[in-house]
């Protein structure tokens, strides 16, 4: 079985959905207001080809690699839900922990437990990384990950710019188009992509609707279609995509896999709560 760890953020959700969103000064009368478990790094962990069944575990839960969580929640209700809805997704949450205070950012302190972290994510088969938390945690976990041969795949959202001692950690970045933009300044995916290569050996540019683009260091770029669906709400689906990428599968069956998932996930509400099983996504993969 796969082993992924994920360090990244643990937060909830505050959804208004309204009909049309505002303007800048416009007010606007909202139809619904839910709070969601979600997180860029708590979404990638419970995303449907990486939680496993564990012992006790209802149906529903997810199958498909082992995964650990290291981030943090508050001691708050939102903490208590947060780590619950983890765990309820066969994630381990050994290595997320409870600070003061309320949650919504996760904390990522190098300090006692610092070397816990380290040993998980030298266990991993691949960690998953996304800028949520603060920058130096995420370039320390990479270069862990470096360290002990472990794959790392950054999502580089929110778009920053990125260290390059960060960059010279990572395997695999998957940005959106717009941040493979911010971080080039070229607008074209296949060129930002190229540009790209010359600071990582292989990217994935998730380009919505119209699929992704893959391009890695001595081969010809590639994309791959996403499946035509009726979108509901698109959150969470980069990290539903991210997700499914993390399992292992060779580029670029990988796309092809990872397609299907997060087309399912844009067809209901939220982000962690709209991940599709691994039944789900069988039905739509194409090898």
């Amino acid at each position: 079985m796969t082993h992924i760890a994920v360090l990244g953020s643990t937060n909830m959700d505050l959804v208004a959905y309204v009909e049309k969103a505002p303007q800048r000064g416009e007010t606007v009368t909202g139809r619904e207001f839910r709070t969601i478990p979600g997180g860029k790094g708590a979404n990638q962990a419970i995303s449907p080809t990486l939680g496993f069944a564990r012992a006790g575990a209802p149906p529903s839960a997810r199958a498909g690699a082992a995964v650990s969580m290291i981030g943090a929640v508050g001691n708050d209700a939102f903490g208590t839900r947060l780590r619950a809805t983890l765990e309820h997704s066969g994630v381990d949450t050994g290595r997320l922990r409870t600070t003061e205070g309320p949650s919504g950012t996760a904390h990522i302190v190098v300090d006692d437990e610092g070397g816990n972290a380290i040993v998980v994510i030298a266990a991993a088969d691949a960690l998953l990384l996304q800028l949520e938390v603060p920058l130096a945690g995420v370039t320390a976990g990479a270069e862990a990950a470096r360290a002990h041969g472990v794959r790392t795949i950054l999502t580089p959202a929110p778009a920053r710019p990125l260290p390059p001692e960060l960059l010279a950690a990572v395997d695999l970045l998957v940005p959106n188009e717009p941040e493979a933009a911010a971080l080039t300044g070229v607008p074209d995916p296949r060129g930002a992509a190229l540009a790209l290569l010359d600071r990582v050996p292989e990217v994935v540019i998730t380009l919505g609707a119209a699929g992704s683009l893959h391009a890695a260091r001595g081969t010809e770029p590639l994309t791959v279609p996403a499946p035509r669906v009726k979108a509901v709400d698109s959150t969470g689906a980069g990290d539903t995509f991210v997700g499914a990428l993390g399992e292992g599968r060779p580029m670029p069956q990988a796309l092809r896999w990872a397609a299907p998932a997060a087309a399912l996930s844009v067809q209901r509400e939220g982000a962690s709560a709209s991940m599709p099983s691994r039944q789900e996504i069988e039905a739509g993969f194409t090898s």
